[in-house]
């Protein structure tokens, strides 16, 4: 059985996530691909279709939320994704099982029987959209002496529940509608679930991957039974482990020479977050610097394909964080792409930026500041000092 390296994962991955190349696909094409968004931050969700579509603007996913071609709500491990309207339909139904567990292992709401709170919640949603703090209080009207964010968490993974606009659009840190999925959608869910369309659409996204990777990036259990089934109609190799990973039989492997762009990934993002065993996209070493827990993930960027730094942004100022020195022309490389993130997310004091950055003005190692008429746009760097004594430098992709 062929055995796949680490490279040559990372290459395909890059691939497979549009992360090799800027495409020219539609917003939707993109969402659709992944399955599934990380929507936890409203602008995430943004920046994640910046980084992977050819002269992506705000207004392509903000009118595909208002149109309800994109829908906002918890989807997968529990969590706010995006999703085409359309796959949403059997999606949820899918990873209803799960929710349902974690409802009832996550939030204990002693003396409540499941079926008559979802049956109370439905009938309280009947009166028409309401924010999340309106449905806690009424929820408690209810069932009296429960934890009102209790509730608010339960009634999310119980119900097919979305979020409309403005939730979920640039910028909006307000309040939270909720509205069954039905009602927003005009058309009912699917009867059961379908991870059988999971497991392909995972694949050919995610692949090659993984019974764990699939189980991590869905929240599904007990997965191997069902691979077991489809093995004969996909392609099995073996990773640098010995573990399975399992692809669709038509679907493509990278050259692992292929060059990789820098590419600026916001928090949450699917390509970090889309399997188990992440070294082919992170450094196991590096990985509690992107994930030190309290369900932090941090945005980052890669080199070579592989994660090499987190960055941050603070009104116009941007600031790389490097976990081992970079060669002068990958600093270059992330100066010049920064600079095209700070003209998206801050487009006046950006613009500065980015002419500067083109022009290489700057010098390596030293803060980078452009000045403009609407601001100033500035690319820091960080010197990795906040790494432990035991940190690996050595390390290269």
């Amino acid at each position: 059985m062929r055995v796949l390296t680490t490279r040559e994962l990372n290459r395909t991955y890059l691939q497979r996530q549009f992360l090799s190349e800027r495409i020219p696909r539609q917003a939707s094409d993109v969402i659709r691909h992944l399955i599934a968004m990380q929507g936890q931050e409203p602008d995430s969700p943004y920046l994640s279709l910046w980084s992977r579509i050819a002269g992506f603007r705000h207004d392509d996913l903000t009118t595909l939320l208002h149109d309800g071609e994109v829908v906002r709500g918890a989807m997968l491990r529990g969590t706010q994704h995006l999703s085409t309207g359309e796959d949403y339909l059997w999606l949820r139904p899918t990873l209803q099982p799960t929710l349902d567990r974690l409802a009832g292992r996550g939030v204990k709401l002693d003396g409540v029987d499941p079926v008559q709170f979802a049956d109370a919640a439905r009938e309280i949603l009947a009166d028409g959209p309401m924010t999340r703090p309106d449905l806690a209080r009424r929820l408690i009207e209810r069932f009296p002496g429960h934890d009102r964010q209790a509730l608010t968490y339960v009634v999310h993974l119980r119900l097919s529940l979305l979020h409309p606009p403005p939730s979920g659009t640039w910028g909006h840190r307000g309040r939270v509608l909720c509205v069954p999925a039905e009602d927003l959608l005009g058309r009912p869910l699917a009867a059961g679930p379908s991870p059988e369309t999971l497991v392909m659409r995972y694949l050919a996204a995610y692949g090659p991957a993984s019974v764990k990777d699939l189980q991590v990036f869905s929240g599904l259990t007990r997965l191997g039974a069902l691979l077991a089934e489809l093995r004969p109609q996909l392609r099995v190799f073996k990773d640098e482990n010995n573990i399975d990973l399992y692809d669709l039989p038509d679907a493509i492997l990278t050259d692992p020479d292929l060059p990789a762009p820098v590419v600026f990934l916001p928090e949450f993002d699917n390509a970090v977050l889309g399997h188990d065993d992440r070294a082919r996209i992170i450094h196991p070493g590096d990985r509690p610097l992107v994930m030190p827990g309290w369900s932090i993930v941090r945005p980052t960027v890669l080199v070579d394909g592989f994660v090499a730094a987190t960055w941050s942004l603070q009104g116009a100022t941007l600031t790389v964080a490097p976990f081992r020195p970079l060669p002068a022309a990958a600093r270059a490389a992330v100066e010049e792409e920064g600079a095209r993130l700070l003209a998206f997310v801050a487009p006046e004091a950006g613009k500065a930026a980015a002419g500067e950055a083109a022009a290489g003005e700057a010098a390596p190692g030293e803060a980078e500041a452009s000045e403009a008429e609407a601001g100033k746009a500035e690319i820091r760097w960080e010197d990795g000092s906040t790494v432990g004594p035991g940190f690996d430098r050595s390390w290269r992709p």
